[in-house]
């Protein structure tokens, strides 16, 4: 866990989610009872300490998953709800991840290094995205537009397990409801969303063309320059913008 996935990962968790859970219209205290323990785990060295302090985590974000299967019995079109189910689900296999980086263990084969970035990952990608996908498809009448981002983000996480050119297909699904989704945001609301799409244009083709390389062996950018770009522009170029001003938008 470097200090600058460690920074992204704890905007994640104490600012990111938190913001989005007010948009969901779920109490996020008891989120952040758990969050907080957390963070704190990020900044500590990897041992049982650490480990404890993410379990509380995990915790936390099981929390959130009750709170998702509800989401589909809701009369809103089901491609808007199962974006906010998946925005409230994904933040599991981060903290899954987490507590197997914070020991040490290679969960399913993946490095501690591999599980770090992963943590990060099903913030944004997971969490952020989706919520944002959702919010913008309906305010859009998009319901097209809500799916395309959960889709990618499980078939991402799915590739991880098949190969990475299953990762790949992932990512040109994602990229493709990403831009999509920033599109909409601009056209509805303008303003900031005009950061975030740019941010996104760029942030999303660095990603694509990591996976490229990775799935054909072409080269392609470093993962410590895609931590320095696509993951620090996603955390503060789209996440955080994004969710700060959907603020002003009826819960999902």
């Amino acid at each position: 866990m470097t200090p600058l996935v460690g920074a992204i990962v704890t905007l994640g968790m104490l600012v990111i989610i938190p913001m989005g859970l007010r948009l969901l219209g779920v109490r996020a205290w008891p989120f952040l009872a758990g969050a907080l323990p957390g963070a704190l785990s990020l900044w500590l060295a990897p041992g049982p300490i650490a480990v404890a302090l993410a379990a509380c985590y995990g915790l936390a974000t099981l929390y959130l998953a009750f709170h998702a299967l509800p989401r589909l019995r809701r009369p809103d079109p089901v491609q808007l709800q199962l974006a906010a189910a998946t925005a409230l689900a994904t933040p599991s296999v981060a903290a899954l991840s987490l507590v197997a980086e914070r020991g040490g263990y290679h969960l399913l084969g993946y490095t501690p290094h591999m599980l770090a970035l992963t943590v990060a990952h099903f913030h944004f990608a997971g969490f952020a995205a989706a919520l944002v996908a959702g919010l913008v498809g309906r305010q859009a009448r998009s319901g097209a537009a809500a799916l395309t981002v959960p889709a990618g983000t499980l078939l991402v996480l799915g590739g991880y397990f098949v190969g990475d050119w299953a990762e790949l297909a992932g990512s040109v699904v994602l990229t493709a409801g990403m831009w999509w989704v920033g599109w909409l945001a601009w056209r509805s609301f303008r303003g900031v969303f005009l950061l975030t799409g740019a941010v996104l244009v760029a942030s999303m083709l660095l990603a694509l063309s990591w996976a490229v390389g990775q799935a054909t062996g072409l080269p392609h950018p470093s993962m410590q320059l895609m931590i320095a770009t696509h993951g620090v522009g996603n955390a503060f170029g789209f996440a955080l913008c994004a969710v700060a001003a959907l603020r002003r938008l009826d819960p999902l």
